[in-house]
């Protein structure tokens, strides 16, 4: 507690305003990266509690017979709840409560939290260690552009809010992965629907071993083209963009009927998210993605919280068991205590959003934003993002592709569930820069 205390008075107050260069750390403090901390940045040592247990390498092995694609084995699936929160003794646990969970406990009666002992089973390649290492004293944030970094956490030993954002974004995935996905939206009478069905195609440039920060082709760390396959009226549409280091995302879309492909410059921050009905906001996707430049970063500090962890039983279940009617089945959530990263955002001189106030709450050993609170401009609480960590023992990697999105005003959410389709997240070969150009997405158009 000593180490969390010493880290907050650190960081505390720190603010990442627009136009600021922060430099790299002193070489002295990134050899900690092989002492204390883990090679990501995480603290290698338990709590005092011992309820979070010390980090030990992760969890890296690959199930007898498992291939990518398939539906995720849950290496814990014998253990029970240690116990449950329930609005009965949430006040127990508020200080380690979300303000979004503490909102639904207190409004669902059959709301429950149910925590699970914590295991840290973060891992990544070797390789990814070794850059991660490079990055903490090379790599540099120019206002909101990064430099100088690859292949790893650009920043494992952050300073400010806005290199955690970019630790989310940049955050260890495989170099190329496709999912099929169904996307639902749940009104307040509970009746679920279909919004849209798609397959999602990633290339990460940042993430294919034996680049360097020069190799990448005009600064683009992340490629996506989205095949919308249903319902029928939007069955064939196509959505592309690439995410770049200078905070920038230009962006393409083919329209039905149309035929013709058209930049698309508002698939972004709160423009609403057509995928799933409006629902959402573009930058809630994956709980936080894309452009950070709208909103001042503050670390508010690090704590302990419980937050979805280790969540391969939730990733491969049915939709149906998953999408409850006002909420995902508690039966399928799995929580665990881990130490967070608590980060506030608030809009920035000259710049507008539909939520003025944001809370980031970041898993302290992978950098992923696991919930994500938004309020109005009433500060009313709007918006609560919820993300379900998965180990993906095929990189190794703690992913974050399944998430849900819940307007706590309206009474709706959207979820984002995978355990209906054949194939799952599946890695694979990147995908060469041709296939993400504007030329190959109308090549790609049927309708």
């Amino acid at each position: 507690m000593k180490r969390i205390r010493a880290i907050v008075v650190l960081v505390s107050g720190v603010i990442m305003a627009g136009g600021s260069a922060w430099t790299a750390v002193p070489d002295q403090e990134a050899a900690k990266l092989k002492s204390a901390l883990t090679p990501l940045g995480g603290e290698r040592a338990g709590n005092k509690e011992a309820t979070i247990p010390a980090w030990d390498g992760g969890y890296s092995k690959v199930p007898p017979g498992y291939k990518s694609g398939q539906p995720r084995p849950d290496p814990f699936a014998g253990e029970k709840p240690a116990f449950s929160i329930t609005a009965a003794n949430m006040a127990q646990y508020a200080s380690k409560l979300d303000e979004g969970q503490q909102y639904l406990l207190k409004k669902y009666s059959n709301y429950r939290i149910d925590v699970y002992p914590t295991h840290r089973t973060a891992a990544a390649p070797d390789w990814v260690y070794a850059e991660t290492f490079k990055n903490a004293t090379r790599a540099k944030l120019d206002g909101y552009t990064v430099k100088n970094a690859y292949g790893g956490i650009p920043f494992p030993i952050p300073k400010n809010g806005a290199e955690l954002l970019w630790n989310h974004s940049l955050r260890v995935r495989p170099a190329a992965f496709s999912f099929p996905f169904n996307t639902y939206t749940i009104d307040p009478n509970g009746t679920v629907t279909l919004a849209s069905s798609a397959l999602n195609e990633f290339t990460l440039p940042y993430y294919i071993k034996g680049g360097t920060p020069e190799s990448l082709k005009d600064g683009v760390y992340f490629e996506v083209l989205q095949a919308v396959t249903g319902p029928p009226f939007r069955a064939g549409e196509l959505l592309m963009f690439h995410d770049q280091l200078d905070n920038t995302r230009p962006a393409w879309q083919y329209l039905v009927g149309q035929r013709r492909v058209r930049r698309a410059p508002t698939i972004c921050c709160d423009t609403p998210n057509f995928v799933n009905s409006g629902v959402d906001f573009f930058d809630q996707a994956f709980v936080f993605m894309g452009p950070i430049d709208r909103y001042d970063w503050k670390i508010l500090g690090k704590k302990e919280m419980y937050i979805p962890y280790n969540s391969n039983r939730y990733v491969m279940a049915h939709d149906k068991d998953v999408v409850g009617p006002h909420f995902a089945n508690p039966d399928y959530v799995r929580w665990e205590l881990h130490r967070i990263w608590e980060v506030e955002g608030t809009v920035r001189a000259g710049q507008r959003d539909v939520r003025p106030r944001r809370k980031i709450y970041f898993d302290e050993d992978t950098y992923i934003a696991v919930i994500d609170n938004a309020w109005d401009g009433n500060g009313t609480l709007w918006h609560t993002s919820i993300g379900f960590p998965f180990i993906e023992f095929e990189v190794p990697a703690i992913g974050m592709e399944v998430f849900l999105t819940m307007d706590l005003i309206k009474g709706t959410y959207t979820s984002t569930p995978i355990g209906d389709q054949p194939v799952q997240i599946k890695v694979e070969e990147p995908w060469p820069d041709k296939y993400y150009t504007p030329e190959a997405l109308a090549r790609k158009g049927v309708r």
